[in-house]
């Protein structure tokens, strides 16, 4: 009998073919899995080699989709990505790696598809980490990672998509990620030194050759975005963008329109600010969490911005929300080609994120939200002014 990933219980075949059941079985697992979350994959992994031990079993319980991308390099995806950067990498204490590979594991299991990570996360790690748990779903998810710095001594040292360097991270990715192919391949940050037209041409030949199956860049400006897409198309653009930044809207997201190009919004609940669980008495675990030097998360930006948090609040109070789910349910509104990528470390943030594509907003709410917080002010950059210098937007 199949297994649930969760906590190792057999699937009945109620559970297995009714979604409904089956939600109410994964919730069950999930409070029983808590109990045992120092043991081994929510109790489901053994000991020795566990790639050939997983299935996703039945329907999925979200079974939302979209697509990403258009023609020949399209990506139909989940409408909700996971992002697992912070399972390794700037966002405080790392968990047990097996708690993380357990969570992994069970998004894919909850009808998640895509998975987003880089190789300077960490750096390396989390693609390691995010390989070994995928690996025995490998043909039933999709893995975006990232190309487009140097490292040194374990640390970024300054950016590098020359050609060589694109094939070295590609041939050493695979390895991390236990696979053969990438099924999407961003350019971290834009190059001022090598054109776009030469990355997405070295891009191109990886994909004649298998080993990526599609192209995408990282927050770049709309004049990149299509001289890299007249080479190789484009399947999505990765860049920050949530309610308190939305600077995308000007120029980027017309141009995604016109050229059926995809969009993947990270940090789309700001951090973790718009979920209400950040403020001005929060102290982020330096060692390991970048918010503790970004202008935005320092105390007093934090408690300036507090309004649009309470915003989201109030709003979600009245229609059975958190302010995480009205933050996600906002984007996915925005555009039906946008696919978010939430990170969490929890299974209780895992299901609270994905139950935001249940909501549908009405016009009226919709013009009532984005009236009510554009008269608002956002306090504090999101980033530095190193690392803004980084980005195209």
């Amino acid at each position: 009998m199949a297994k649930n990933l969760k906590n190792g219980m057999p699937l009945s075949p109620q559970h297995k073919n009714n979604p409904s059941k089956r939600r109410d079985f994964l919730k069950t697992g999930a409070l029983l899995g808590s109990a045992l979350f120092a043991g081994p994959a929510f109790g489901a992994t053994k000991t020795g080699n566990t790639t050939d031990q997983y299935h996703i079993t039945g329907p999925s319980a979200f079974t939302k989709r979209r697509t990403l991308g258009s023609g020949n390099h399209s990506l139909e995806v989940s409408a909700l990505g996971l992002g697992c950067m912070g399972m390794s990498y700037h966002r405080g204490r790392v968990p047990d790696r097996k708690v993380s590979i357990a969570l992994i594991r069970q998004a894919a299991e909850e009808g998640v598809t895509l998975f987003d990570t880089a190789e300077v996360y960490g750096p390396y790690i989390n693609e390691e980490l995010v390989g070994e748990a995928l690996a025995p779903l490998r043909n039933e998810v999709l893995i975006s990672t990232k190309f487009g710095f140097n490292i040194e001594n374990g640390n970024m040292a300054g950016l590098n998509s020359r050609p060589e360097q694109i094939r070295k991270v590609a041939e050493q990715s695979l390895k991390r990620l236990k696979t053969d192919h990438i099924d999407l391949f961003y350019q971290h940050r834009v190059d001022p030194n090598v054109p776009i037209e030469e990355v997405a041409g070295t891009v191109k030949k990886l994909i004649k050759e298998g080993k990526v199956r599609n192209f995408g860049l990282s927050e770049a400006g709309a004049e990149t975005i299509r001289k890299a897409h007249a080479v190789q198309p484009v399947t999505a653009v990765q860049s920050e963008y949530s309610l308190m930044w939305k600077k995308q809207e000007a120029e980027v997201l017309p141009l995604l329109e016109e050229l059926g190009i995809g969009f993947v919004p990270y940090s789309p609940v700001c951090r973790g600010y718009l979920t209400g669980m950040l403020n001005q008495n929060t102290r982020f675990y330096a060692p390991n969490d970048n918010r503790a030097g970004l202008p935005r998360y320092q105390p007093e930006a934090m408690q300036q911005n507090w309004p649009i948090v309470a915003t989201l609040i109030d709003f979600g109070h009245l229609r059975g929300l958190t302010p995480s789910q009205v933050a996600l349910a906002w984007l996915l509104a925005q555009k039906p080609w946008s696919v978010p990528i939430p990170g969490t470390t929890k299974l209780a943030h895992l299901l609270e994120n994905l139950g935001s594509a249940d909501f549908q907003f009405t016009q009226e709410e919709l013009q009532e939200l984005n009236s009510t917080i554009s008269k608002m002010t956002i306090h504090g950059d999101r980033y530095t002014q190193e690392e803004q210098r980084r980005v195209e937007n």
